[in-house]
């Protein structure tokens, strides 16, 4: 009932927040560089928060650093996408906020300077690697669901880290999300205010079971994201591009782009993939080394990325897209 009550609720929120970002213009536009072409309403993900915001009312007791984490993060994020900020101010913000749930966590305690200077590199990376992938239907909503599907099956079933209502709370606002994004036409677009913000709370809940465990297989949850996202940073430093400013570079947006793809093909072509990475990690956990696991899982990714070059081969097109 408590589950049934909460999705309710984020239903009509998100329908009040429709009204709100009509009003006020808050939309999307698409460019040259878009995976979409039509006018669509922006920051949907806000979803995201008010249920963070509902678990912390429930639980005030202990969760005032996340809370004050994911705040920080989704209204620089929100402002970010009704006036673009400096990257600066977003980094900044990223940077406070993932240091306050590594004090929450005791990481500062735990972990070696060096240790925490990559800790820092590979939380904010994985943020914004999580908001450079949210760019077609489904993508964001049904990824999500999966990352949050397995952590919730590893605290329930091989290492208890957290309340699994915490997890179940996120699997939820990406289920109302869903409903509004995975569409052939999608009514909103979860905006950095969602990607961002989701991201946030999925790293808060890995660094903790990683700390927990003592193991760094479980960043493997998020390897598919993680080997697009970083193969293509190198492709367009290769090409001599501002990795910073809007491209189609992306495998996904080839796919849907170039190569005319259903966009929720796609997503779902994406979720399945990550679900088949992180069956393997569970079920290979204390089997191999991990380093073995990293290898296993990494290489068989960068061949299904490297299929990006030939489908713009095949297609004639530029690499430079």
């Amino acid at each position: 009932m408590e589950y049934l009550t909460l999705g309710i609720v984020l239903m009509i929120i998100m329908l009040l927040y429709f009204k709100m970002a009509d009003h006020f213009n808050i939309i999307d536009k698409p460019n040259q560089r878009s995976s979409h072409t039509e006018i669509t309403l922006r920051g949907g993900g806000i979803i995201f928060w008010f249920s963070a915001l509902m678990y912390f009312i429930q639980h005030i007791q202990n969760n005032y650093f996340f809370f004050t984490g994911i705040t920080l993060v989704s209204l620089v994020s929100f402002w970010d996408d009704i006036q673009s900020l400096s990257n600066k101010i977003r980094i900044s913000i990223h940077f406070l906020a993932i240091s306050l749930v590594f004090y929450d966590l005791g990481l500062f305690e735990l972990v070696p300077i060096w240790g925490t200077v990559i800790a820092y590199i590979l939380a904010i990376g994985l943020i914004n690697a999580y908001n450079f992938m949210d760019g077609i239907n489904g993508i964001t909503g049904l990824y999500t669901l999966i990352v949050m599907g397995v952590l919730l099956y590893v605290n329930q079933n091989i290492q208890f880290f957290t309340d699994g209502i915490f997890i179940k709370y996120a699997m939820i606002a990406s289920l109302v999300f869903l409903f509004f994004n995975y569409r052939k036409k999608a009514k909103c677009f979860a905006g950095d205010v969602g990607s961002i913000a989701i991201a946030f709370w999925i790293i808060y809940l890995v660094v903790k079971l990683i700390l927990v465990t003592d193991s760094l297989i479980w960043l493997l949850f998020l390897a598919v994201y993680g080997v697009d996202t970083i193969c293509t940073i190198i492709h367009r430093l290769y090409l001599k591009q501002n990795i910073f400013e809007a491209h189609r570079l992306h495998l996904y947006q080839v796919l849907s782009n170039e190569c005319k793809i259903q966009h929720r093909l796609v997503s779902l072509f994406y979720a399945i993939i990550q679900s088949g990475v992180s069956f393997l990690v569970i079920s290979l956990y204390q089997k191999v080394q991990d380093s073995l696991l990293f290898l296993v899982v990494i290489i068989p990714l960068l061949f299904i990325y490297s299929l990006k070059f030939y489908l713009l081969n095949k297609n004639n097109l530029s690499l430079n897209v």
